[in-house]
């Protein structure tokens, strides 16, 4: 006889399809479940991309290259918010794109609509009546139309210069019904236009930061030239400066070192507050900055990005370095200062 235990554990099935399960499903178990259902489709996606997309994939991301306006993307539901994420990122990687409702453009909206554009539509079932409005307005005026459907013979895939059509793969919702598995689809072949496009453009890490001056990821893609010392700033004696004088200046410039400059302006040593302390008993204030320097020390370029310089100075166990280009020490940066832009 089955406890009421067993005979709950008994009654629980997997609505999708139907069949008992030995017993009921966590949260863990229903995450790893979702999971392999979402890889399924984005496996089912690649394997088109290797066969019948790949040519039209190919010819959408050429009509991006080519336009002359912007990349006008929009969906509704949940293809709207994917489509909102899919234009932002075409619009920080260098492709100029904004969102615009299917709603809003049919009150007024279509008038931000260029004949140069090209109009990215979303729309898992292709049939979306808000769409109606947009799609009309790009084939009186001849805008370019690329669509991302699941069905080609829609009225979306029917109307589009260009159709990528997603596979029919089977949402993660046990009923079937909420968008999961299709909204990963079209988020990732969206990011593959926007990645496509990027490279196609040459468009490179100086060009993202343009885009990106806020935040953690801005700082990431800060060059040492952005945030060395430079000028009147910088701590630099001569090679034969007495010791007594360097150490004023190394007391005045408050980095805890100098640069011993040659007579060509080349940067050949470094004295820091650690060579002081070596060669306290050596009549150090009687003697020559050439005497007490480091030669040859490590130095930074103006053009190495923040968190190279970083880890640098980190795996060097220094706190400051020169910045140098052509061999004139041209900046100093200290630790703290990349700490501060937010660097990590």
């Amino acid at each position: 006889m089955q406890t009421s235990s067993q005979a709950r554990a008994a009654a629980v099935t997997d609505r999708h399809v139907g069949t008992p399960l030995a017993e009921p499903r966590t949260a863990r178990s229903s995450a790893m479940r979702t999971l392999e259902i979402e890889e399924q489709g984005l496996a089912a996606l690649r394997a088109m991309l290797d066969n019948g997309l790949g040519p039209a994939f190919e010819k959408a991301v050429g009509m991006l290259a080519a336009a002359q306006g912007r990349v006008i993307v929009t969906g509704i539901g949940k293809s709207g918010h994917v489509g909102q994420k899919v234009a932002a990122t075409f619009a920080s990687t260098g492709t100029p794109a904004f969102f615009v409702h299917p709603s809003e453009a049919a009150h007024g909206d279509l008038g931000m609509i260029a004949r140069d554009d090209v109009i990215l539509a979303l729309s898992w079932s292709g049939e979306t009546v808000e769409l109606t409005g947009i799609l009309t307005y790009s084939r009186r005026f001849n805008v370019g139309l690329i669509a991302i459907t699941s069905k080609q013979a829609s009225a979306l895939g029917k109307a589009a210069d260009v159709v990528l059509e997603l596979p029919r793969a089977k949402e993660a919702c046990p009923h079937g019904l909420a968008p999961t598995t299709s909204t990963t689809m079209q988020l990732a072949l969206g990011d593959c236009l926007a990645i496509a496009l990027l490279e196609q453009k040459g468009f490179s890490a100086h060009d993202f930061r343009v885009f990106h001056p806020g935040g953690s990821l801005g700082a990431q893609l800060k060059h040492v030239g952005d945030l060395m010392h430079k000028g009147d700033a910088l701590p630099l004696v001569p090679l034969a400066m007495p010791m007594s004088e360097v150490i004023v200046t190394m007391s005045t410039k408050s980095f805890g070192c100098v640069g011993v400059v040659d007579e060509t302006g080349q940067l050949a040593g470094m004295i820091t507050d650690g060579d002081l302390r070596r060669h306290m008993g050596d009549g150090l204030l009687t003697r020559l900055a050439c005497d007490i320097m480091t030669r040859q020390p490590n130095t930074l370029s103006p053009s190495m990005l923040a968190p190279a310089a970083l880890e640098q100075i980190n795996s060097l166990k220094r706190t400051q370095m020169f910045v140098v280009e052509n061999g004139m020490p041209v900046g100093i940066v200290h630790v703290h200062d990349l700490l501060r832009a937010g660097v990590a």
